[in-house]
């Protein structure tokens, strides 16, 4: 558990650093820094591939077609969509819709993994999820009232925002359950195996992406300096290290991570993203959090804190037909 809880909190703080990359190139579309960045991870995972091909062979097809369902939905669709939310409507307010996933897995996984898993018992549950749910509630209060504020606020790209940042939840509420899935059905593979495999899968995924998107702006008349912006060497250096640092390290870690805990009780252990995505806001920002927000960041904690106590128990066998 405490092993598991570990590479959680190192995953959390690896993909933390996706928020921040929409924020440092505004100018840049969403679907160029999605391409772009999972590019980079295809590239990075080759010759991580080939050190660990032997493990890569005992991969069947079925294997490397889920590798790239993963990758296109927990992957590229994931982040063409939370780049985008927060393109239109700034980090709060997709943070915060983010910063649901812990509750929206949680009880996604107690519903349909607790044969597997056993049950983590609602009652001693819910006080866990309730400490998250305000934890977030305070952070999104300061985030709102700080939005409204702004005199050039546009409703409709903030409500654009939402919607993209939701459909962001859906994904990354599929992609942990399906990961999961995949690892403890094969509690003999490597972590590191499984991430290099989702990184080679995703690969052509953004090479088609890249193509696709270079062409179509050009069809378009589009003026953007295609095929890396008017700061080529920002945009490659900074896609390298999300690449690096927050898909493949980060999805080693999270791979680790769901091997060791029950999916119930991994996915509210992604509240750590939402902390450290709001830690790196506030860094970007210059300044230090709200008391409320500070409060809100307690409670979050608290929340992880009392989840890790819980011990799954075995579900009551259903009755045999005569």
């Amino acid at each position: 558990m405490l092993t598991g809880t570990l590479y959680a909190l190192a995953a959390g703080l690896l993909w933390g650093l996706v928020f921040v990359a929409p924020l440092l190139l505004p100018d840049y579309p969403a679907a160029l820094q999605s391409v772009g960045r999972y590019l980079a991870f295809g590239l990075i995972a080759l010759p991580l591939a080939w050190i660990d091909r032997a493990n890569l062979r005992r991969l069947s097809r079925a294997d490397w077609k889920e590798a790239l369902k993963l990758a296109a939905i927990g992957n590229l669709l994931y982040y063409v969509c939370l780049a985008s939310a927060i393109q239109r409507a700034g980090a709060p307010l997709p943070t915060m819709i983010i910063g649901t996933l812990p509750v929206v897995i949680a009880i996604s996984a107690n519903l349909r993994d607790h044969r597997r898993d056993g049950r983590l018992p609602w009652r001693k549950l819910a006080p866990s999820l309730l400490l998250i749910a305000l934890g977030i509630a305070c952070v999104n209060r300061v985030e709102l009232e700080a939005l409204r504020a702004q005199p050039d606020a546009d409703a409709s790209r903030y409500l654009q925002g939402a919607l993209l940042a939701i459909v962001a939840v859906a994904c990354w509420t599929w992609y942990p359950l399906r990961n999961a899935d995949w690892l403890r059905a094969h509690p003999d593979r490597r972590p590191r195996t499984w991430a290099t495999a989702q990184g080679v899968a995703t690969l052509p995924l953004a090479l088609a992406g890249y193509t696709l998107l270079w062409g179509g702006m050009a069809v378009a008349g589009s003026d953007f300096a295609m095929p890396m912006g008017p700061r080529p060497w920002f945009f490659v250096g900074l896609m390298a290290c999300i690449g690096l640092f927050a898909s493949w390290i980060g999805t080693l870690c999270w791979n680790a991570a769901s091997q060791r805990l029950p999916t119930a009780l991994a996915g509210q252990l992604i509240v750590f993203e939402t902390l450290a995505a709001l830690a790196y806001a506030f860094i970007l920002r210059g300044r230090a959090p709200e008391p409320l927000t500070m409060l809100g960041i307690a409670l979050l904690i608290a929340g992880v804190l009392w989840a890790v106590r819980i011990r799954p128990e075995a579900s009551v066998a259903e009755g045999h037909a005569a």
